[in-house]
């Protein structure tokens, strides 16, 4: 029975994983390297590539200080509305991306409470700002969940006492809480780097789709396959898996052992 679980296990996240990962990289290579490397380096790819990057880039920076900042509160502080809150970060968990993107539509666009700020030359919609609130968003659970249980599992006996010799909170936070949390960030931000370079339906929303302006990696994927260009979709396709890998992969490499 025990290698029957074992097998079971992982054939299915061979079905459910490597076969669907496999297949891409495979249909990518089949005529060689050059033409993935061809489809990859034009200049709209190249473009989505770093749009992409700077979108992820700016949303991992704000989720992992307002993530860590969100489990302090969450599991150091005493507020009446703990509960509503801890419920709040995880919606954008239940929310599908298209409806986050639409309500960002109605909120920022004309008619919508912000929509003025077009006026003033503040464009949200249809471009960077937009983008980035879109990814935010969608990825604000990440940084907070794998915190809060290491915050509680750490205790307040050390804080505490470094308090007590006379650290004031920032010199408690940095040199005690944050050692501690550390790895919690870091799965955290790994998971919301995987996420916002992979987001679409959200982004997809707001963008516009236009290329070299406001398409994303992903959103060339979508407009390389529907215009047939299959190769290019491909070779997109596992540019991104290769950014999401390298992440986990340095992770798992530069994480100490347990008992190190």
């Amino acid at each position: 029975m025990r290698y029957v679980l074992r097998f079971g296990a992982l054939g299915y996240l061979a079905v459910l994983l490597l076969v669907p990962v496999g297949m891409v990289f495979y249909r990518t290579f089949e005529d060689g390297f050059r033409p993935a490397w061809d489809a990859v380096t034009t200049p709209s790819a190249l473009h989505a590539l770093w749009l992409t990057l700077l979108i992820a880039g700016i949303t991992v920076a704000a989720n992992t200080v307002f993530g860590v900042a969100l489990a302090l509160a969450l599991v150091r502080g005493r507020f009446r509305a703990r509960g509503l809150v801890n419920a709040i970060v995880d919606l954008p968990l239940a929310l599908s991306p298209v409806v986050v993107g639409l309500a960002l539509v109605l909120l920022y666009g004309q008619g919508g409470w912000f929509g003025g700020l077009a006026e003033h030359g503040v464009k949200i919609l249809f471009a960077l700002p937009g983008m980035v609130l879109a990814t935010i968003f969608v990825t604000i659970p990440f940084v907070v969940r794998e915190v809060v249980p290491v915050l509680r599992e750490i205790g307040t006996e050390q804080e505490q006492a470094a308090e007590t010799l006379g650290a004031s909170s920032l010199q408690v936070f940095r040199r005690v809480t944050l050692p501690a949390i550390r790895w919690g960030v870091v799965y955290g931000v790994v998971l919301t780097l995987a996420r916002a370079i992979g987001e679409f339906g959200a982004v997809s929303v707001v963008s516009g789709r236009i290329e070299g302006k406001t398409q994303t990696m992903t959103l060339y994927v979508q407009a390389q396959w529907e215009g047939f260009n299959f190769v290019g979709a491909y070779a997109a396709a596992v540019v991104l898996a290769l950014i999401a890998l390298t992440a986990v992969l340095a992770m798992s490499v530069f994480k100490p052992k347990e008992g190190t």
